[in-house]
């Protein structure tokens, strides 16, 4: 969903048209010495160079859906286009150009825009980083005036030699050339501030030119043909399969990087101006159709492959650009210098270009990349794709920079650590962390057959997951170690009681023929629960052959009286029953009456009576006697609960259970799709907004979380509203979830999506912004801002996958890729 930006007016085009004039200058001059110099990195001539950059500006900026972004001649193609220089030649190079220019165009027209992105950060910071090192590598032999070798491997080899005959021409213009540009960005007084206006590169390009020019070095320079022998493509010729894989690695690795670049871009635009002063947001399916057409064009003209680029974009944003006139600009002032500056570029030394290059290499290994990776836990990931690259190409880097990075999700997965000891009063312990698989069951085993069978173990299972196979393993030996005298405690993560219900007693064995699996009951157990170790383990044991055998009601069930599979003529009598035990405090606490003694059995209940009466009993006979002492505590001191949690109606989000929390915890509030009204808002409910003022006023909370979950039938009904629809009670409410609808179709607003994988489809995404827009409007109460001003309270955005039954936060600000990220919250949180 998309929403269209506003028509500008020709006084507002008129308006913006000096800062894109003078934006699309200081991106020409940028723009002019790199694509020179990428073009003399990968062996084309270069032409081809002027020709990327110029086509990139016009095409690109003209079809791209990233306004600000700047395309051209990429680093990040330069390893990729040599190779295929060195293997087909210059003119199939081109034709293969166009050929990724078409498969961009078809994967536009896919939309898999989003899906490129969704490859690890990790492996294409490494990728980049590679490509960086194979560069820098590359230009250091011109840099000391020889000529770089084939291959990486061979440019090291070849360092000693080269290092043996220096070239001190080469070498001291190279030297100045990066003395200048790294020494430009720190010119010190008002001198220094006039003088920064310039870009670096072309000052030091400059600086390099006009000191070989006055001292007379005898250099290689540039020398720029006539146009009239400039080449164009001709029809691929070799191995159907290698030119194949040419076009695809040329049009993935540019799509990816053009994709990255977008989002960066926006990113910065966001960071740096207010939203009313922001172009809109990146379109990548339209970015990717304007990327495949400009590589079509530039191919069939003769020039490099383009790509977005990180470098030009941020010069465009940060000197005033507007709107991606200044893109074309920069595009137009190219094909001008072309044809009308061929002597100044001559006299241009190829050792300052090739400094230059290096320089934007060696810039390719980023720091912060490597820290963000390292946080993360990926940094294998990273540099096995920067060893992959440099030494076998990028193909074959990427590939193996996602085999590694399979392999290591898979060993997260399957890691597990089982250790053992015994204590000083013999008790043996067992701790199984991780899941529990039948990779583990060898080391498993072994650590339970080393405790003696007379002895009195503990296990505690400290996962989320355990198949078959370590089921049974565990399963059998609790068995032999009970028949040969041995006591067992299972209890699960915090000492959670657990047991293994298939094997209490022989009473108890299952009818069923399917195994039987762990269930964990803890302190705050919910209806028809209790604890296997506590006073409601005889009655939970007795009241199973009530539940019967269905299914649903086996064991492990954690509600055991959420349904009901009796006979429909037995279903009275056991509510009547159940009511009756419900009563049975009270009638112990007073002589009955002869009256109430021959009193006839309670009329009989409807189903949802029954099952009432069920959870109530339960929760008498086996819940009230472990909270009754915490229950009077509270009652006596008050409710002082920690934080505010604002959540869906939904029948299947039980607060409570999903955050381990107990009686005074949380002070909840529930509305169909957690929404809050805004302050004044048309057919406000003063409800919520109450119950958020005594919550912050009154019980001084100190945080407030927004939950929202999965499969959210108010968010199903905004998406499929209509206009026109009658106005209910249900339509006037879910009127205050329209700024999520329009929150999501914005392009000025980032976008959220749960840590990991994208959102799997519309409903989940309106589910996720949902949460965010609540929280800008609670934002809004006054009595919420003022406690943020304070520092008093804290914000959170939850979302709950009920099918996964997994918990995700919101975390802090933006992602690499401008999204807001829902992050998983793991056993160790």
């Amino acid at each position: 969903m998309t929403v269209s930006s506003p028509t500008r007016t020709t006084r507002e085009i008129r308006k913006d048209l000096p800062a894109d004039l003078s934006a699309s200058i200081a991106v020409f001059l940028i723009a002019l010495p790199l694509s020179l110099g990428i073009a003399l990195a990968t062996g084309a001539p270069l032409q081809a160079g002027l020709v990327a950059a110029a086509v990139g500006g016009i095409v690109a900026g003209r079809l791209g859906g990233a306004p600000l972004q700047v395309s051209g001649p990429a680093a990040g193609l330069t390893v990729v286009t040599a190779e295929l220089i060195q293997r087909y030649g210059w003119r199939t190079t081109c034709a293969i150009t166009v050929l990724a220019g078409a498969c961009q165009l078809g994967l536009a027209a896919l939309r898999t825009a989003r899906s490129a992105l969704m490859v690890s950060p990790a492996i294409v910071h490494g990728l980049l980083a590679g490509i960086g090192v194979t560069i820098a590598l590359a230009q250091l032999h011109i840099v000391l005036g020889g000529n770089p070798q084939s291959s990486s491997i061979d440019n090291v080899l070849g360092l000693p030699a080269q290092l043996a005959d220096l070239h001190p021409a080469a070498l001291g213009v190279s030297t100045l050339t990066l003395a200048v540009l790294l020494a430009w960005p720190w010119l010190p007084g008002r001198a220094g501030r006039a003088l920064r206006k310039a870009p670096a590169a072309l000052a030091a390009v400059a600086a390099a030119t006009a000191a070989a020019s006055l001292s007379g070095l005898a250099l290689p320079r540039v020398d720029l043909p006539s146009w009239r022998s400039h080449a164009l493509p001709e029809l691929p010729t070799g191995p159907v399969l290698g030119i194949l894989a040419a076009v695809l690695t040329i049009a993935l690795v540019g799509s990816v990087q053009s994709l990255l670049s977008a989002v960066a871009t926006d990113k910065l635009i966001a960071s740096e101006r207010r939203t009313d002063n922001r172009p809109p947001r990146a379109d990548l399916n339209r970015e990717l159709w304007g990327q495949g057409a400009a590589n079509i064009v530039s191919g069939a003209l003769g020039g490099l492959p383009v790509a977005g680029v990180a470098v030009r974009s941020v010069a465009n944003v940060k000197s005033g650009a507007v709107s991606r006139r200044s893109t074309m600009l920069h595009g137009l002032w190219v094909v001008l210098a072309a044809g009308l500056l061929v002597p100044v570029l001559d006299l241009i030394p190829l050792a300052a270009l090739a400094a230059l290059v290096m320089a934007v290499g060696v810039q390719m290994v980023s720091i912060t990349h490597m820290r963000t990776v390292t946080r993360h836990r990926e940094i294998v990931v990273y540099g096995t794709t920067i060893v992959a690259v440099v030494l076998g190409g990028v193909l074959e880097g990427v590939a193996i920079g996602i085999a590694v990075a399979v392999a290591l999700a898979l060993h997260r997965l399957a890691r597990t650590r089982i250790t053992a000891e015994r204590e000083d009063d013999g008790v043996h312990r067992v701790w199984a962390r991780g899941q529990l698989t039948f990779l583990a069951v060898p080391r498993l085993s072994r650590v339970l057959n080393q405790i003696p069978h007379d002895a009195h173990a503990v296990i505690e299972l400290d996962g989320s997951f355990m198949d078959h196979a370590a089921y049974e393993t565990l399963h059998d030996w609790q068995e032999s170690h009970l028949a040969h005298g041995g006591t067992l405690e299972v209890t699960g993560r915090a000492g959670s009681s657990a047991r293994l219900p298939g094997t209490t007693s022989a009473d108890e064995s299952d009818e069923s023929g399917e195994p039987d699996t762990f269930e964990r009951v803890t302190g705050s157990a919910g209806p028809g629960a209790s604890d296997a170790g506590g006073p409601g383990g005889a009655s939970h044991h007795a009241d199973r052959s009530r539940r019967g055998t269905h299914q649903c009601c086996r064991p492990w069930t954690p509600w055991q009286n959420h349904c009901d599979h009796r006979p429909a003529g037995t279903r009275t009598v056991t509510a009547a029953a159940a009511a009756k035990a419900a009563a049975a405090s009270t009638e112990a606490a007073a002589e009955p009456e002869p009256a109430a003694e021959q009193a006839a059995s309670p009329a009989p209940r409807g189903r949802g009576a029954g099952q009432l009466a069920n959870g109530i009993s339960a929760f008498q006979r086996d819940t009230a006697p472990h909270v009754r002492d915490e229950l009077a505590r509270l009652a006596r001191e008050g409710q002082r609960p920690s934080q505010l949690f604002l959540t869906c109606a939904d029948s299947r989000l039980v607060t409570s259970m999903i955050t381990a929390s107990g009686p005074g915890d949380l002070f909840t509030v529930r509305n169909v799709g957690n929404l809050v009204p805004l302050p004044g808002a048309e057919s406000t409910d003063d409800s919520v907004a109450a119950a958020i003022e005594y919550a912050v006023d009154v019980l001084k909370v100190d945080s407030i979380t927004v939950c929202g979950h999965s499969g959210c039938g108010a968010m199903q009904a905004l998406l499929s509203s209509a206009p026109g629809t009658p106005m209910t009670p249900l339509r006037r409410w879910l009127k205050h979830g329209l700024p999520s609808l329009e929150r999501m179709a914005s392009r000025h607003h980032a976008w959220a999506r749960i840590s990991g994988r994208l959102p799997a489809d519309a409903v989940e995404q309106l589910c996720l912004t949902n949460v965010v827009q609540q929280l800008e409007h609670l934002r809004a109460h006054e009595s919420v801002a003022r406690r943020l001003a304070e520092g008093t309270l804290e914000l959170h955005g939850m979302y709950f996958h009920v099918g996964e039954a997994q918990a995700y936060l919101l975390s802090e600000g933006e992602d690499f890729f401008d999204c807001r990220v829902f992050d998983s919250v793991g056993q160790h949180a």
